[in-house]
């Protein structure tokens, strides 16, 4: 059975002018990594902006601060690059998360520079759209597809879809969430295509495990969620498709609402998400944070992982499935 094995853990940047961060994203744009994050005093301060830093060769760029557009609060950066060699940006705005806004900038030259920040759906009053925590994905057919949510209420999720490399956006209904029952929610879906028009995606809940759904049509339509028996503690997932169909998924094991945030699990499936019987912890401390991950590929049998690290700095994780 193939495991994982660290090539690099350390952190991207050991001093900065913000005292916190949270809610890193990652993208590899040809042989350079870029990841992106909110700091400040704190989360939901008026002074917390989107951050980023990149790493040519083994070296991490110190922290510039690449989008603060007004006087609220800035969140969940989140970066995609295309075939187009576009690197995306999107990230929310608003002083509370039922009022966020999302925004976009695109950089052609590796997020050394950057456009001007323009809103994604003009006049949306929904909690904001596209992309919510975790990097959308690129189908078969040339649709980009994001995981959405709103926390207006009952936490809600859906998808967003783009037939114009992130133009414009077409929303689906909310999920399916009865199996859970009326109190529990569900959001940040983080998903994966495993054949032309197949899709699947595992969500953050409030109900102790990460629930699961389907969608035979592209992401048009999604069954109801299902238990996948994965542990959730109510903080954010995500997960990388690997060439030979190999899925890595990291997550907090934890079973509970708003549960401990320790150790952070990086976790193998080879059957579609059916059954993670490998797996490798790579934070353990007791009683901390590590928390928030992203995971992309980065080569036929390599993973990148950015996460939150006791919300005083973001680390980097690289290794390889031997």
């Amino acid at each position: 059975m193939k495991r994982l094995e660290t090539i690099t853990q350390e952190p991207i940047y050991t001093e900065a002018t913000f005292p916190e961060c949270h809610a890193s994203t990652v993208a590899l744009c040809g042989k350079t990594l870029v990841a992106a994050w909110f700091g400040g005093t704190h989360e939901k301060h008026p002074d917390v902006g989107i951050w980023l830093s990149r790493r040519e060769g083994s070296k991490w760029s110190a922290p510039v601060r690449v989008a603060k557009i007004d006087e609220t609060a800035h969140w969940n950066p989140v970066l995609f690059y295309g075939p187009d060699k576009t690197l995306h940006l999107w990230f929310k705005t608003g002083a509370t998360i039922p009022h966020w806004k999302t925004f976009t900038m695109t950089s052609r030259d590796s997020g050394k520079t950057w456009s001007a920040a323009r809103e994604l759906v003009p006049g949306d009053d929904t909690g904001g759209r596209g992309p919510v925590k975790n990097k959308p994905i690129l189908l078969a057919d040339g649709t980009l597809l994001a995981g959405a949510s709103s926390e207006q209420g009952t936490w809600e999720a859906f998808f967003d879809r783009s037939s114009d490399n992130g133009k414009t956006w077409q929303r689906t209904p909310n999920l399916d969430r009865t199996a859970l029952g009326e109190k529990h929610g569900i959001i940040q879906a983080t998903m994966w295509e495993s054949a032309p028009g197949k899709l699947h995606a595992l969500l953050r809940s409030s109900c102790g495990y990460c629930p699961r759904t389907d969608s035979d049509d592209n992401g048009r339509t999604w069954k109801p969620v299902y238990d996948s028996k994965l542990p959730n503690n109510n903080s954010g997932i995500d997960l990388a498709r690997l060439p030979d169909g190999t899925l890595a998924l990291a997550h907090n094991p934890v079973v509970g609402n708003w549960a401990a945030r320790t150790p952070l699990r990086i976790a193998l499936s080879f059957d579609n998400g059916v059954t993670w019987p490998s797996f490798v912890d790579i934070e353990t401390e007791p009683k901390m944070e590590f928390s928030y991950p992203a995971i992309i590929p980065v080569g036929k049998n390599e993973l990148a992982v950015t996460y939150t690290w006791k919300r005083k700095q973001i680390h980097f994780w690289h290794g390889k499935l031997v």
